[in-house]
């Protein structure tokens, strides 16, 4: 990871114009390719970012930018969209890579993970025909929490939360850019199931083609209840 303390300005351009004026940042550029700008503020959040597949290139100033005191300039650019990220830096204050390794990922609590057990055992509830493949399904980027086929025999990731959120979409839609460059998976569709799923986040994944499911925690557990076998 390379992480860069930098006064910067960055302009966004896709779907969308965004502009960050010139101000002191946290410029982090990930192993998987993603660049993230944070702000001392706004909690865990970056300000813009660019998730993969994206490149990035580092060019020497325009006239009229080096003329405003610009140094370098960083242009991210989206594997598969027109988006783009142009960072503008005039004063870096530190520069540095560090290589963190593997991560080992996220570890569920509880609920969450029983969510996981319970759906994976009862797969069917996401749709007939569905057939689980594999529960945490490695990736470059961490565990996918299950990876299934539906009743057409399409893959499908699903990503489980108990609170589903606007992040959750996001991590759920870099496994599927992942996942969708592997030629024996593709094209592999997603689900984002949670026991809450929040407005904004529904709608972003309906924006991305993104099934969202609201998991019953007591009634998968009651389709397991041991109170009602015979043996």
């Amino acid at each position: 990871m390379r992480v860069v303390i930098a006064r910067c300005s960055v302009d966004y351009e896709g779907a969308l114009q965004a502009h960050l004026p010139l101000a002191t940042r946290l410029l982090m550029v990930k192993a998987d390719g993603s660049v993230l700008i944070h702000s001392d503020g706004g909690s865990y959040k970056p300000l813009n970012w660019m998730a993969p597949p994206c490149r990035m290139t580092e060019l020497e100033p325009e006239d009229e930018e080096r003329e405003q005191g610009v140094q370098s300039v960083w242009l991210v650019q989206h594997g598969k969209r027109e988006d783009h990220l142009r960072i503008r830096l005039h004063e870096v204050h530190s520069d540095s890579s560090h290589d963190l390794g593997i991560d080992p990922g996220l570890v569920k609590d509880g609920v969450e993970a029983q969510l996981q057990s319970l759906l994976a055992e009862h797969i069917g509830t996401l749709g007939e025909g569905y057939t689980l493949l594999r529960r945490e399904y490695a990736t470059a980027i961490g565990p996918v929490d299950i990876l299934c086929k539906d009743g057409a025999g399409a893959t499908v990731a699903v990503e489980i939360k108990r609170r589903g959120d606007i992040d959750g979409v996001e991590q759920l839609t870099r496994y599927l850019e992942l996942l969708n460059r592997d030629p024996h998976l593709a094209p592999v569709q997603g689900i984002f199931a949670a026991q809450v799923i929040k407005p904004q986040a529904r709608v972003l994944a309906t924006d991305r083609g993104i099934r969202c499911v609201t998991l019953d925690y007591e009634a998968l557990r009651g389709q397991d209840n041991s109170a009602s076998r015979l043996f």
